[in-house]
């Protein structure tokens, strides 16, 4: 470009297709008949989406072992998705818009600066500073905080990059409701992130890095009146309860690691959350927040299959008119785990109470069960029933460029007591059920320029799952094909 300027263009188009069956809650005004006592309507969907990349890079300084001295990065998203379903009401609140809908946006996925601040050693151990809307995980697997946000991080490295910092705060954006991307057009949410984490690595075990972090949500959307998305539903605040606003305060203390010891591949994480907000959905009184989250896997290389044992574990409330909440929630969680983006459970929103698209069991990318109104749009919520899993996988790399993932869960909620009263049911079970999964990768030029991906997901209701919602078995069928220029 000039001199040791250098300019970077990538494009990439993600396109998604997906065949599933989600339960469907319906309006009144929507029943078969007079005698449909059912408040669950038909289950099955479609959808496409599709999401053009345009990623821009203009960095100064070497391409090799030195850090650039400035980065821009501009990448826009450019978003078409089609949706059909087979109840009026789901995709708008105003049943005349039908059952199918077509949606555009574009978003601003990063725009940020990168200015490197100083090196401290001849190894290039360094401070910079980056200020914009950038990608930024609080841990290894995110399953506190993980996304695009507005925000200033202060970052580096000492000793040879064996010690790493971050001290970041973020002002959240507004997510768009249909394919949520930013929304640059709206006005900021009154939602801040504060983060501060230290990573050593080859500690307590050579090969394996430890990471010690606190992260603090303070939320001041309590009387910001109804906010309501793109299709007219209500996000906040959360349309059960009092339906009243609220603030919160959440302090995150946790420890996240990720590494081997020896053969074993070990990754853990843990959090304890503890606040105070002004409200809760049940009760119009301040209540304390105490909940915490535990996850941990271990995988094992044999020749050419990994094999994985996976535990996660998020606490449930136990009481939801009492003045503590310990039903454990995220800030905006994307958890790389149990399968991810294949498994049902994870992969799904799905709808528990209200219609079709007013408070959620579980948000789409979303391993916790919050009972939020929408993950993107929503706030988070701590008086929620909290999750048990145990999984099982294994990948088969069968060709260098052809892989079998597979992923077994068994779920449970911690504590039904939450949604025993939000269902106004005498006894919800605890049982969730089975989560079985499988997705075949194939990359036919062994790199990441084509990736194909075919995977399938089925839910086994447990006798929670079926208390809670119609005996058909939930499914995904997924096809995921991204091209990279």
């Amino acid at each position: 470009f000039y001199r040791d300027w250098f300019f970077n263009v990538s494009v990439i188009n993600d396109v998604t297709l997906e065949l599933r069956r989600v339960p469907t809650p319906v309006a009144p005004q929507v029943s078969r008949g007079g005698d449909a006592l059912d408040t669950f309507g038909d289950s099955d969907q479609f959808l496409f989406n599709d999401n053009l990349i345009l990623a821009l890079i203009l960095f100064k300084g070497d391409t090799v072992f030195r850090p650039p001295d400035y980065e821009l990065h501009i990448t826009p998203v450019f978003n078409f998705n089609h949706t059909e379903v087979e109840e009026p009401r789901v995709l708008n609140i105003d049943p005349r818009e039908g059952e199918t809908r077509d949606d555009a946006h574009p978003g601003i996925q990063e725009l940020f600066l990168d200015v490197h601040l100083r090196n401290v050693s001849d190894r290039f151990d360094f401070d910079s500073v980056r200020f914009g809307i950038q990608p930024f995980s609080t841990d290894f697997r995110g399953f506190l905080f993980q996304d695009n946000q507005l925000g200033v991080r202060l970052f580096g490295t000492r000793d040879n990059n064996i010690w790493q910092y971050n001290l970041a705060w973020f002002r959240r954006l507004e997510k768009d409701t249909n394919s949520g991307l930013n929304d640059i057009s709206d006005e900021l949410r009154e939602d801040d992130v504060v983060v501060g984490n230290l990573y050593r690595q080859d500690f307590p075990f050579l090969g394996y890095t430890s990471q010690g972090i606190y992260t603090y949500n303070r939320n001041r959307e309590g009387d910001d009146g109804r906010h309501f998305d793109d299709n007219g539903f209500q996000d906040r605040p959360a349309s059960f309860g009092n339906q009243l606003g609220k603030d919160y305060d959440v302090h995150y203390l946790g420890y996240n690691g990720d590494g081997h010891i020896g053969p074993v591949n070990l990754t853990t994480s843990f959090y304890y959350a503890l606040g105070d907000e002004s409200r809760t959905s049940f009760v119009n009184k301040a209540a304390d927040i105490r909940a915490w989250f535990l996850a941990g896997e271990l995988s094992m290389d044999f020749d050419w299959i990994r094999v994985r044992a996976s535990g996660l574990y998020g606490s449930g409330d136990d009481d939801p008119f009492d003045d503590t909440d310990e039903g454990f929630d995220a800030i905006f969680e994307n958890p790389i785990f149990a399968g991810y983006d294949t498994s049902y459970f994870i992969r799904q929103a799905i709808p528990l109470i209200g219609g079709a698209n007013s408070i959620q069991l579980t948000g789409r990318n979303s391993v916790l069960p919050s009972l939020r109104s929408s993950k993107e749009l929503g706030q988070s919520n701590f008086t929620n029933p909290g999750i048990e899993l145990y999984g099982l996988g294994a990948d088969f790399d069968i060709l260098p460029e052809l892989r079998l993932s597979t992923n077994f869960n068994k779920l449970y909620f911690d504590d039904t007591s939450v949604l025993e009263q939000l269902r106004n049911q005498r006894r919800v079970g605890s049982d969730i059920g089975w989560d079985l999964s499988a997705a075949i990768i194939y990359r036919p030029y062994f790199t990441q320029n084509i990736v194909l991906r075919l995977s399938g997901a089925l839910l086994v209701p447990g006798q929670g799952f079926r208390d809670l919602f119609p005996d058909d078995h939930p499914f995904s069928v997924l096809g995921n094909f991204v091209f990279t220029f």
